[in-house]
């Protein structure tokens, strides 16, 4: 059985993106392959070090991924900060990962833009953390969106190397689990680029109905098309890739001909993008406020999965410091 590994940040709530991304299908997926899900508390003090809210982040999301039908009984869901074994991991790793291949990927170049006043060694070495996240369950498959793509490979470059420096085959080399179709990539409402936390175009699974309707009101779009318009400008296009993503087929295909004809009228369009939406989630949004209300529940869930996620991480961080050579006295 092939074992995936999934891991999300806390550093806001969880969004459209995140769940038509991968969530709804994490909840099929746990069933058919030994998973692990995990809240990445670490990776979010590259860019939010400070405490505000750090623990609340974490219990935000958390509730989340139970609300969107994530089984702590039949997957493992803990917090990455419980398992001391990946920073150990980590810093194994870091002396196989060399500065210019890190100083090189996209994220990195991101976050030095975006976060000018705050470039630390954890954001050049969040590519080996996160291979360190995957690496310490052995997992095979990894469902990733498109900007995580070259931090998979860099997971496994770091797993051929050890493998061939050491001589062992401790570790498998992960790939993409895009759940048989191309990985999803769920657009914002501002017009361009991805859905994401931090960007201010989202729509998370804790926004009410009116939230969400004056969210999308407010989408991006253009002057409206003519005869003479060759090809869907991008904004439009967005608001149409999280239409086929909520509503049914007959609706994205009204709204398409409309577009054809000339004759849509985007307020229409985005009341009915709201509607559905709000239809899409509204059960995950009553159980969200449910199951964070009850912190002994919440407890319970990350004590067993830090105890299940110990044993495997355990495991593999015996046969790594075996291979380098780790011997006691």
């Amino acid at each position: 059985m092939d074992i995936v590994l999934s891991g999300i940040r806390p550093t806001g709530h969880l969004h459209l993106g995140n769940y038509f991304g991968a969530l709804r299908n994490f909840t099929k997926m746990q069933h058919e392959h030994r998973c692990y899900f995990f809240i990445a508390d670490l990776h979010s003090l590259t860019t939010h070090p400070k405490s505000d809210n750090f623990h609340d982040n974490v219990r935000n999301v958390l509730a989340e991924y139970l609300a969107a039908g994530l089984d702590p009984d039949v997957a493992t869901i803990y917090v990455q900060s419980d398992i001391p074994e990946i920073a150990e991991l980590y810093v194994l790793l870091n002396m196989l990962a060399y500065q210019g291949e890190l100083e090189r990927t996209s994220s990195f170049k991101e976050k030095v833009r975006k976060h000018s006043d705050n470039v630390n060694a954890g954001l050049l070495t969040y590519p080996v953390l996160m291979a360190s996240d995957i690496l310490i369950h052995r997992a095979h498959k990894v469902p990733v969106g498109k900007d995580q793509e070259q931090h998979l490979e860099m997971t496994r470059t770091l797993a051929r190397r050890f493998n061939n420096l050491y001589g062992v085959g401790v570790f498998p080399e992960p790939t993409a689990f895009n759940f048989g179709n191309e990985l999803i990539k769920i657009p914002g409402l501002d017009g361009s680029g991805k859905m994401g936390k931090s960007e201010g175009n989202g729509i998370f699974l804790v926004d009410d109905e009116k939230t969400i309707a004056k969210k999308v009101m407010r989408a991006v779009t253009d002057s409206g098309p003519t005869q003479l318009q060759s090809k869907m400008s991008e904004p439009v296009r967005n608001i149409f890739t999280i239409l086929e993503a909520v509503a049914t087929p007959d609706t994205v295909a009204h709204f398409r001909k409309q577009y054809d004809l000339c004759t849509i009228r985007y307020g229409d369009l985005k009341k009915q993008l709201a509607a559905d939406i709000w239809r899409a989630i509204a059960p995950i949004h009553t159980r969200i406020a449910e199951i964070k209300a009850d912190r002994d529940y919440l407890r319970r869930i990350t004590l067993h999965g830090a105890a299940n996620a110990r044993e495997s991480a355990r495991a593999t961080l015996k046969e790594v410091k075996k291979a380098v050579g780790f011997k006691a006295f």
